[in-house]
């Protein structure tokens, strides 16, 4: 592996090479330019294009399969560069690559990636539990440590169920010697076991991954977001709901204990910002930016008054204390928000880049311009779609709601194209959308 990252480094050093030649420019001017471009929409100010992001799955336009970003860190770090070098977006993306052999020898239970519980060119997928019972948000909400640790780790990872033979800790000052043959038994030693080689698998892939979007900087590119910096999170319910009760029981708490529901989305809350650290700044010198995706607050999942009383104070809060911490959110609303979207008016102007879906996008350029920035998604049906007419979605965005700046396009890509056409086709929109 050693002999793999030093080629791979080598070849970063050639690449900036290459990458100043054909431009005249130092990557690092690349860079800046592109920051600036960034900032300025996100400033609500005209830059001299409309920013640019991809949607795009480096799987399906290089060789690699999707199980890479489980198994083959390298692999997957010449995918993610090869696809931000020949797409060229304003902000890259490197995906959220983890050890796939950590994640089998602690027995997740809730989560299905390629090349593990799925075939290697599947898709991730997630799958949701109720891990917190609902006769134990009490315990939770006294003292959520003793919770995780007995409750709710032991349902989530196979190897740490003999964690719920446990008695509770939070008293024991004195006596723990007395419990300590319980950590002779074959359970205890297996899950000891397991611990100690996922720990030694995910440090081997952290050393091999090291800093992907480091990577991509150094060739030109900013990061577009960076999921978990600062610790706060997105909308406390969103977690309630997909990593706690599940679904159905986030739903029913709304009907059968609404306090609780509201008490626990605030417990959670108040600790990420409590344990929150303000992260370095980009290297340009501005904030970075934080994605937020969000997926239980619209219309299909909660009425407007559910959105108001169990949704929004949280999301509200998370947004404002990623500002507080110097870094610029980014809200993924992934799905029509509609009306909903107002709710942002209540935060900063120019502080937020609000990612919407296509079908929002009227209706929150007409509430948000002037103060908030949008990141509009193109529609789905782009995958389907002939290279013209992803091109002409664009251009037609830009036209109807580009003036003003404060807009970037986060270019949707069509499945069944080849490389050239592709590049022609985003050439096309990024002379376009010129100011």
């Amino acid at each position: 592996m050693e002999k793999e990252t030093a080629q791979y480094n080598e070849e970063q050093k050639q690449l900036k090479q290459v990458i100043e030649k054909k431009y005249g420019k130092t990557t690092e001017q690349l860079y800046d330019e592109r920051e600036k471009r960034a900032n300025d929409a996100i400033e609500l100010m005209e830059p001299d294009r409309m920013p640019i992001t991809i949607n795009a799955d480096p799987a399906r336009y290089t060789n690699i399969q999707r199980s890479a970003a489980y198994y083959d860190p390298i692999g997957w770090k010449r995918a993610v560069r090869k696809i931000t070098l020949d797409f060229e977006p304003d902000l890259c993306n490197a995906g959220l690559p983890t050890s796939g052999a950590a994640m089998e020898m602690l027995g997740v239970t809730n989560r299905l990636w390629p090349g593990g519980p799925l075939p290697p060119d599947y898709e991730y997928q997630f799958e949701e539990m109720e891990f917190l019972k609902e006769d134990e948000i009490d315990m939770y909400l006294t003292d959520p440590t003793d919770c995780m640790i007995r409750r709710i780790l032991p349902r989530i990872y196979k190897s740490l169920e003999p964690l719920t033979n446990l008695p509770p800790l939070g008293l024991m000052m004195q006596g723990f010697d007395g419990i300590t043959p319980m950590f002779a038994t074959p359970e205890f030693a297996q899950a000891a076991a397991a611990l100690a080689k996922a720990g030694k698998e995910t440090q081997k892939f952290r050393e091999t991954i090291g800093n992907s979007y480091g990577d991509l900087e150094y060739l030109g590119f900013p990061p577009y977001s960076q999921l978990g910096v600062g610790g706060i999170g997105g909308a406390p319910y969103d977690t309630v709901s997909s990593f706690l009760r599940g679904m159905k029981g986030a739903m029913l708490d709304m009907y059968r204990q609404p306090e609780r529901l509201i008490k626990l989305c605030d417990t959670i809350l108040d600790r990420r910002i409590a344990l929150a650290v303000r992260p370095e700044p980009l290297k340009s010198g501005k904030p970075r930016r934080i994605g937020m995706p969000l997926w239980r607050g619209d219309k299909s999942f909660m009425s407007e008054k559910q959105f108001d009383t169990f949704y929004w104070p949280g999301l509200k809060r998370a947004l404002q204390a990623v500002i507080d911490l110097g870094c610029v959110p980014i809200p993924v609303f992934e799905a029509e928000f509609g009306d909903r979207l107002e709710r942002l008016l209540e935060l900063p102007k120019g502080k937020i880049i609000a990612s919407i879906e296509y079908v929002d996008l009227v209706k929150a350029r007409d509430i948000l311009k002037g103060h908030t920035c949008l990141m509009v998604r193109g529609p789905f049906s782009l995958k389907k779609a002939s290279p013209r007419e992803v091109v002409d979605c664009y251009k037609d965005i830009f036209d109807r709601y580009g003036k003003g700046g404060g807009i970037f396009l986060n270019i949707r890509l069509p499945d069944d194209c080849s490389i050239d056409t592709i590049q022609s086709m985003l050439n096309e929109i990024k002379d376009y959308v010129r100011y």
